[in-house]
């Protein structure tokens, strides 16, 4: 690799560093060994091809340009993080990857259709993800708990929401979610 190219990969991985709170490499190496994956296995869950999954580990390539499966990394983050606290089974893993796979991502503002109850409203848990997944497209949960942090002093309220939905868990949130509803 030249020095030209090795600048173009050192900026890459900086500008995945600012968008995804890490270079994509390390955070999708971490996804394949929580969750028990290879490669292309990883690669058919988010719906990237294997090559596409390659360039952005090496930094050949900066940004998914695909919001769906910036949503589908999200999914798979937190999925790991329940693999890892031992709420969720490497069975039930496996049963949410294949969830994941299909899911074609959305956003909170448009009705995607998919419900998991069928009365037609999304559940707690999705409208949470949904939070959850716009916080996280905009900003690094270390950039959105040094935010919370300057908020704390004069909205804490504020700033509690935005270290449960923009860098806990999706349980804590849930949980945020109901305990405020009216």
């Amino acid at each position: 690799m030249d020095a030209a190219q090795q600048e173009a990969t050192a900026r890459a991985r900086e500008l995945q560093r600012s968008w995804y709170g890490e270079p994509l490499g390390a955070l999708f190496r971490r996804l394949i060994e929580d969750l028990g994956l290879n490669q292309a296995r990883l690669a058919g869950v988010l719906g990237l091809s294997a090559p596409m999954l390659s360039q952005l580990m090496s930094g050949q390539r900066a940004k998914i340009g695909n919001p769906a499966v910036v949503q589908r990394v999200q999914l798979l983050q937190d999925l790991a993080g329940q693999v890892s606290d031992g709420s969720v089974s490497a069975a039930e893993a496996t049963e949410r990857m294949d969830e994941i796979r299909k899911s074609q991502g959305g956003s909170v503002l448009t009705n995607t259709g998919q419900t998991a109850s069928g009365s037609g409203a999304p559940t707690v848990k999705r409208v949470v993800r949904e939070i959850q997944s716009l916080l996280r497209s905009v900003s690094a949960a270390g950039d959105i708990i040094e935010a919370a942090d300057s908020l704390a002093p004069t909205h804490p309220e504020l700033a509690e929401f935005l270290r449960v939905y923009g860098a806990g868990r999706t349980s804590d949130a849930v949980a945020h979610y109901q305990a405020h509803q009216s």
